[in-house]
């Protein structure tokens, strides 16, 4: 019986975790984590009957305790929550589907309480991968990512060629708007950045790909995964989303891991590897495929991406102030408090008005977040 806990559990990637776990039977759920759905986050509970469950509210987590009062589960609150699912005795395994910096300091408390990360939460690779890596090595865990080009790059490499890598070919979908220019994104709304043409992604992560600043996000946490440096991972617009990335070795030879755009199959992957099994759902099917195109991202358009490039390229403390900053101005666009545009406006201002630290601790990348909000707060 295999044993995970999950930080998420009531977002997309959990929710997916967890229809995992019901198709099969040899997985079993220690701690569930969540942010505010308590309604989900009780029905999970008394399914999965977890040992520990947290959310990050002390009234909700208060609420909650009432309401499951009839079952043997420890309810907990705030980071001291999300730091005891993390480290929960019993887990193999924990699945990081929170979305953003929170999720550092409880990924480093599972890497030093032994167990493997099932990496989906990309931040804490983009601003604290220099921190990450080395101590998984240190306590001998895994980093086995979840998102579906980190996964299909992982896969390509199962060879055992590692040390004939050339170059990365990372897939985006190009988004909502591909194809447009920037006049043309004057007028969005959020409802028209909601609308991704492939994946069914949560709210944060769908503006992401519609800027094309989650495929940048995506460039500096491959950079840590696979030990490369950003000028070899090439980013490449396939729209489609059939092939989900590719790796390029030296001699030319390039493996590619296709599939339809289910995050079930890396998810499973994640939680089984090297095993695989079989997973329910749509195959591809090459009769009735038509085609598979390839393009050159528009950097111009979209240069919320050229932006990540320069931050993974630089270090230190750079990229938390990209992530840092894009994480606030996505948020006060979908409060319609800004435009669109405005997006990798603010990352640029904040990036350019930041004292670049080359080797951040955990304390200063902290720091440098809550700046970046400041900086922000007091501009727009």
């Amino acid at each position: 019986m295999k044993k995970i806990a999950i930080l998420g559990s009531t977002g997309s990637i959990g929710t997916q975790t967890l229809e995992i776990v019901r198709t099969n039977k040899d997985i079993e759920v220690t701690a569930l984590a969540a942010g505010r759905n308590i309604d989900l986050l009780e029905q999970q509970i008394r399914e999965f009957t977890p040992k520990l469950a947290a959310v990050w509210s002390e009234e909700l987590a208060a609420e909650l305790k009432t309401r499951v009062r009839d079952l043997q589960v420890e309810i907990l609150s705030g980071m001291d929550g999300l730091l005891a699912v993390a480290a929960e005795k019993e887990s193999e395994i924990l699945v990081t589907a929170i979305v953003g910096m929170i999720g550092i300091l409880p990924t480093i408390e599972a890497i030093r309480a032994g167990k493997d990360i099932a990496l989906a939460n990309k931040e804490t690779l983009v601003t604290a991968g220099h921190i990450i890596m080395p101590l998984a090595e240190q306590y001998h865990v895994s980093i086995l990512p979840v998102d579906s080009e980190h996964s299909a790059i992982f896969q390509s490499l199962q060879g055992g060629q590692e040390k004939a890598l050339h170059k990365i070919l990372l897939t985006a979908s190009g988004g909502p708007f591909r194809g447009k220019k920037r006049e043309e994104l004057e007028n969005i709304r959020v409802e028209d950045a909601l609308k991704h043409p492939n994946w069914a992604m949560g709210r944060k992560i769908t503006i992401d790909s519609s800027t094309m600043v989650n495929k940048g996000l995506e460039v500096i946490e491959a950079k840590w995964l696979f030990g490369v440096t950003v000028d070899q991972i090439q980013v490449v617009v396939q729209p489609q989303s059939i092939i989900h990335s590719m790796v390029e070795y030296e001699d030319g030879a390039v493996i590619a891991q296709l599939g339809t755009p289910d995050m079930k199959l890396p998810i499973q992957y994640a939680l089984y590897y090297p095993e695989r099994r079989y997973l329910p759902g749509d195959r591809l099917d090459f009769g009735t495929l038509a085609q598979i195109t390839f393009e050159k991202p528009d950097m111009e358009t979209f240069y919320g991406l050229k932006l990540a490039i320069e931050a993974g390229r630089t270090g230190g403390s750079l990229p938390t102030v990209f992530n840092a900053a894009n994480e606030k101005a996505v948020a006060l666009f979908l409060d319609r408090k800004i435009r669109y545009l405005q997006i990798p406006e603010i990352i640029q201002a904040c990036m350019e008005n930041h004292r670049n630290i080359e080797d951040p601790d955990v304390e200063e990348i902290l720091k440098t977040e809550q700046e970046t909000y400041e900086f922000i707060k007091n501009r727009w």
